[in-house]
């Protein structure tokens, strides 16, 4: 990357972040992922600038675009893997999950470590507390807890969408 790129995408940062922060704030209602997709929106501007035809669009126009694209992929794939692990978002979800979206399940899980594995499942598919699986695995409820935490990180990265969906 040359000097001269670099200082256009500072220039167009300073100048654009805030307004597309507030648009993709008012969309995801989330800080955090608003803030990544701000920073992915200047990434991804980088990646295509030589795409941006100034006799079609304003520069404007072209970075909300991007911004819009990048921020509808996001709320897909969470969707999807709100509807992927549903036990994540509503432990009594009533709606169907697909054959195809239960071997995914299984798939992501058999990735796991035993140890967090074990924590899912007993949690998740057998509906018991924290204190339980700490009795039945002995081990401190830390344990569970932070087997949890990570395991359900860890089937966040593997369910979620590829980013050039």
């Amino acid at each position: 990357m040359s000097s001269n790129e670099n200082i256009l995408v500072e220039e167009l940062f300073t100048t654009y972040h805030k307004q597309i922060y507030q648009f993709i704030y008012r969309y995801t209602q989330d800080e955090t992922l608003s803030h990544d997709i701000v920073q992915d929106t200047f990434i991804k501007f980088h990646k295509y600038a030589d795409d941006y035809a100034p006799s079609k669009s304003h520069i404007r126009t072209f970075l909300f675009r991007i911004a819009y694209q990048l921020t509808m992929t996001k709320l897909k794939r969470q969707s999807k893997l709100q509807k992927l692990l549903p036990f994540l978002y509503e432990p009594n979800q009533t709606e169907p999950i697909s054959l195809e979206e239960k071997i995914s399940i299984r798939t992501a899980l058999k990735q796991l470590p035993l140890e967090q594995r074990s924590v899912i499942i007993f949690s998740y598919y057998h509906g018991l507390s924290q204190l339980e699986i700490a009795d039945i695995l002995q081990i401190p409820v830390g344990t569970v807890k932070s087997r949890m935490h990570v395991a359900l990180k860890k089937l966040k990265v593997i369910l979620e969408v590829n980013d050039n969906e």
